[in-house]
């Protein structure tokens, strides 16, 4: 059953993201790549970087992926570390897990997935261009009967507070 769908944001919004959080002029637009699994029986669809970041212990960054989602109302995309990047690096995610929403794809910003990692480790490590670095996992969510916060989203990071 597929709930989703991967594509690119626009090369102008992903060369905006990429100056503003990276400072980087130099677009590598065409060096991002839609997510995969890696197996058939893969949960995980592994997101590639499209430049290569060095961080140092304690370092972190926001890194834009180029990617939007549509995924159908009533899933969420979380967002995790690959495993070989926590365990040979201790790399990890600022807000821990990522969550992406369904009404995100249509943010003001394209619903550009933007993956802010840390290094929690005590030696430098380096994300390479095309290197695999973190994977979404779709899951079904639920609603309770409570519910009456019917806002709508525009921005992105704590765009709803």
């Amino acid at each position: 059953m597929k709930i989703a769908d991967f594509e690119k944001v626009s090369q102008r919004q992903f060369e905006a993201d990429l100056k503003a959080l990276q400072g980087l002029e130099d677009s590598c637009y065409d060096k991002v790549k839609l997510p995969l699994r890696a197996t058939s029986g893969s949960a995980g669809y592994d997101f590639y970087a499209p430049f290569t970041v060095t961080l140092k212990p304690g370092e972190t960054s926001k890194i834009p992926t180029g990617i939007r989602v549509r995924i159908d109302e009533g899933y969420v995309l979380e967002l995790y570390p690959r495993s070989s990047m926590g365990f040979k690096y201790q790399m990890g995610l600022l807000n821990t897990t990522g969550v992406i929403d369904s009404d995100y794809y249509n943010a003001d910003n394209e619903g550009h997935i933007i993956v802010g990692v840390v290094n929690r480790g005590d030696k430098e490590f380096t994300i390479n261009s095309g290197d695999r670095f973190v994977q979404g996992i779709f899951l079904r969510y639920y609603l309770a009967e409570e519910e009456d916060n019917l806002n709508e989203r525009h921005g992105g990071f704590g765009s709803t507070d």
